[in-house]
């Protein structure tokens, strides 16, 4: 069973329509209460789910996203959501490319931030190889230490000490085990370069300009490769640009929704 946060999950349209918004790494759907917190505001239904050993989800070991993907359809089915808006960002991202590939027929939108469309390369999988044996070992606080040196835009964490704090308090919730698995899961991912030139729905992504995981230029790269989509690229902002900058992110959310209606 998948955990999960939800807003106005009983105002679903007679289209069955939703917001499903699919949380980066290490993090969870906590990441995303500025953006659920602007739909509540404008009763647009919207669903943030937990991954596998995540706020109460389930634990599955070596789980991939085809598993979890899997495991979202149901869900939204059981909620009467027959239509999503997809909104990934970095591994969400990833997940939500799976979503399309499976379930294309599903997805009405596709809102994509802070992520890339590349499989890891070798030296990638070899890092993530490392990082996942030194989770297992040492805990979250590991994961904690490797990643917010790089995740924010520089000088963030002085001017806006609550978003560090927030990230802290989310992944040192985790187990080692937890956040291990969903390296793994990440390392597993397709290629999804491919993709980028079938998807036929609307699509905006969502970058923040001084992001250092997955820069802007990657951004522009899959922007090109789909006809029609939109790119944004945010102020003042790394690869957590929702969390970061959340009114400029909401206000890009409100307008790609506004644009579906």
């Amino acid at each position: 069973m998948l955990t999960y946060t939800g807003v106005h999950l009983d105002r679903i349209a007679a289209e069955g329509h939703a917001v499903l918004m699919l949380h980066a790494f290490p993090l969870s759907s906590s990441m995303w209460v500025d953006q659920l917190g602007a739909l509540y505001q404008y009763r647009i239904p919207a669903l943030a789910p937990n991954i596998y050993g995540v706020e109460g989800s389930d634990m599955r070991p070596n789980w991939s996203f085809d598993d979890y993907i899997e495991e979202l359809e149901p869900l939204l089915s059981e909620l009467g959501i027959r239509q999503v808006t997809l909104v990934g960002l970095s591994m969400g991202g990833y997940q939500a490319f799976e979503f399309y590939r499976h379930y294309p027929h599903m997805v009405r939108s596709l809102v994509l931030c802070d992520t890339r469309a590349e499989a890891d390369s070798p030296e990638a999988l070899q890092t993530r190889k490392e990082f996942s044996a030194a989770v297992r070992q040492k805990g979250p606080e590991e994961a904690l230490l490797r990643m917010q040196p790089n995740v924010f835009a520089p000088g963030l964490e002085d001017k806006n000490p609550a978003v560090a704090e927030t990230f802290k308090a989310i992944v040192t919730h985790q187990t080692g085990e937890v956040i291990a698995a969903a390296l793994e899961a990440i390392a597993r991912r397709k290629d999804s370069t491919a993709t980028l030139a079938t998807i036929s729905c609307p699509v905006t992504f969502i970058t923040g300009k001084e992001d250092r995981l997955t820069p802007p230029p990657l951004a522009e790269s899959m922007h090109k490769a789909v006809n029609g989509s939109v790119l944004h690229l945010i102020d003042k902002a790394g690869h957590l640009s929702n969390m970061e900058q959340p009114d400029e992110f909401n206000a890009l959310l409100l307008d790609h929704l506004n644009r579906l209606a």
